[in-house]
């Protein structure tokens, strides 16, 4: 089947997280983009082991896109584990090292430092888990009937 995607119509942020996403699919982890964990917050990505692990991975695409960023610490506490994704040419000694390193592009990812684990509590994880399946099954249905608006992702 041809790859008929093209890549000009999409935002640098977007085409990290497609090349993330398709990566973690490969640690059998699946995905969603653009996740609210609570009001004020999106992730960039979320992913969703067998096991219910929960990975939240934040796409940077320039420096200023990063230091731009002051919310990130505001996510840890809706993960097991997070992680930041950027391209080869992004200047990684500005990311902190206690954080998962994903180097990535719109066709793959490589995941080149983990992150440390610091496990969600059993409430906080069935909420995040309840809020990725409703936000992929939202997002399922908007891809399914793209006309249909009265609902908000």
């Amino acid at each position: 089947m041809p790859d008929d995607f093209d890549p000009t119509i999409f935002k640098p942020g977007q085409l990290l997280a497609r090349g993330v996403c398709r990566h973690l699919l490969t640690h059998d982890f699946v995905s969603v983009e653009e996740l609210t964990p609570e009001r004020g917050l999106r992730v960039d990505v979320m992913a969703l082991g067998r096991k219910q692990e929960v990975w939240v991975v934040e796409c940077k695409s320039s420096r200023a896109d990063f230091q731009s960023d002051h919310k990130w610490q505001n996510y840890l506490p809706y993960c097991d584990r997070f992680f930041w994704a950027v391209d080869e040419d992004f200047p990684v000694e500005l990311l902190p090292e206690e954080t998962g390193l994903i180097i990535a592009d719109a066709y793959d990812a490589e995941i080149v430092r983990m992150s440390p684990e610091t496990k969600l509590a059993a409430p906080r994880r069935k909420v995040m888990v309840a809020k990725f399946a409703r936000h992929a099954a939202l997002r399922a249905h908007a891809a399914r009937d793209p006309g249909i608006t009265s609902f908000s992702l």
